[in-house]
């Protein structure tokens, strides 16, 4: 059974398909806060979130026959696109991030040789991180890998911050028990 707003999306559906800017509008006003709050979650860059918004409705009224009122309700529907296209572009970005870092560390002003050494420590350093369990390094790889705070990694992973802080230094303690024993 269609619901008031399963019956308002199929309306406002018809009258964007057939041109109408007003419903388009309409859709924008009633949508907007909630397709820029899931932009923004995702994001976190408001300018960024905005863009997206933009996209969604661009791409809702040049494509209006692409939603299908008998499989969900607009709300639904906006949401999800605006979904896709925030992590599309915070994957994107963590592409672009990761092109950019250096694979190895800057070659040094001295010898030749410090250089090496320092590339082998931190490939130590990768392994001992490698080696921690699953949640811990997780956290460890938001914070030093993904440049993370501790409260952006907190809110990555849906944990209080105290908590990822806690699991940041047992990392850190076990990395550098580890690299102790191997003399590092």
């Amino acid at each position: 059974m269609d619901g008031p707003d399963k019956t308002d999306d199929r309306v406002l559906h018809q009258r964007v398909v057939g041109g109408d800017e007003a419903a388009l509008g309409e859709l924008h006003d009633r949508l907007y806060p909630l397709v820029l709050a899931l932009a923004l979650r995702v994001t976190r860059d408001r300018s960024v979130a905005e863009d997206i918004v933009q996209e969604v409705f661009v791409t809702f009224w040049q494509r209006p026959l692409s939603f299908d009122p008998d499989r969900g309700t607009l709300r639904s529907w906006l949401a999800t696109i605006a979904h896709r296209r925030a992590v599309d572009h915070v994957r994107t970005e963590e592409r672009h991030r990761t092109a950019r870092a250096p694979l190895l560390p800057e070659p040094a002003a001295g010898p030749p040789e410090e250089g090496v050494l320092a590339a082998d420590e931190a490939a130590r350093v990768r392994r001992a991180v490698s080696r921690l369990p699953g949640e811990v390094r997780q956290a460890i790889e938001l914070a030093y890998y993904g440049g993370r705070t501790y409260r952006q990694a907190a809110e990555e992973l849906g944990l209080p911050e105290g908590t990822v802080k806690s699991r940041i230094r047992l990392g850190l303690r076990k990395i550098a028990d580890e690299l102790s024993e191997e003399e590092v």
